[in-house]
C-alpha cells in the first residue's frame, strides 16, 4: 500500500519537526509545503497580510503535483486549514492520510515568535479563523501538538500500521 501523508495544522504546530521523522521512520520523502510558496504569497505573510483562497490556488496545485509524482508515497507538510484543501489533496492522492497536530493558540504563538521563519506572528490568529477542524473526516489522526516528538512519531507510526492490517 502507498502512504501519502499530510502532516497539517496552523504554524507553530511542529509539522515540519514531525513531518522529518514521520519521514524517515517511513522511508519515504519529505516535501516541506512551505517550499512551494509564490514569492508573493511569502512576501505577504511575512508582512502580517493572510492569504485568501485565490493565494492558495497555484500552491494546492502544485502541492497536489507533488503527492501526484511520488507514486512510492510522501511525506508532505501543509496547513490544509480547510476542508476544500483537504479535499483537494484527496482528490490528487486518493488514501492520503492527514496527521492534525491541535495546538492552542497561545502554544502557536509562543512557537512562532520564537523560530526563524518568512511567517509573521502577526497571522496565528488568522490561522485559527481559517482552521476548519479535520476531526472526524476519514483517515485522520488528531495529536497534541504539545507531545514531545518522539510520542508523535511513535503514534502515527502505529496509527499507519493499524491501517496497513485493516
Amino acid at each position: 500500500m502507498t502512504d501519502y501523508i499530510v502532516i497539517m495544522g496552523v504554524a507553530g504546530c511542529g509539522k515540519s519537526s514531525l513531518g522529518a521523522v514521520v519521514a524517515q521512520a517511513t522511508r519515504l520523502p519529505l516535501v516541506e509545503g512551505d517550499d512551494f510558496h509564490s514569492e508573493d504569497s511569502r512576501r505577504k505573510m511575512s508582512q502580517g497580510i493572510a492569504l485568501t483562497d485565490a493565494d492558495r490556488e497555484g500552491w494546492l496545485t502544485t502541492l497536489g503535483d507533488q503527492l501526484r509524482n511520488h507514486p512510492a508515497g510522501l511525506v508532505l507538510t501543509c496547513s490544509a486549514l480547510k476542508k476544500t484543501y483537504r479535499d483537494r489533496l484527496r482528490h490528487a492522492a486518493p488514501g492520503v492520510r492527514f496527521v492534525f497536530l491541535d495546538i492552542s493558540r497561545e502554544q502557536a504563538q509562543a512557537r512562532v515568535v520564537a523560530r526563524a521563519h518568512f511567517f509573521s506572528s502577526s497571522l496565528v490568529d488568522s490561522q485559527f479563523a481559517t482552521l476548519q477542524d479535520p476531526t472526524g473526516e476519514p483517515g485522520v489522526l488528531k495529536l497534541n501538538a504539545t507531545a514531545p516528538l518522539s510520542t508523535l512519531q511513535a503514534e502515527v507510526t502505529t496509527w499507519l500500521q493499524a491501517k496497513e492490517q485493516a
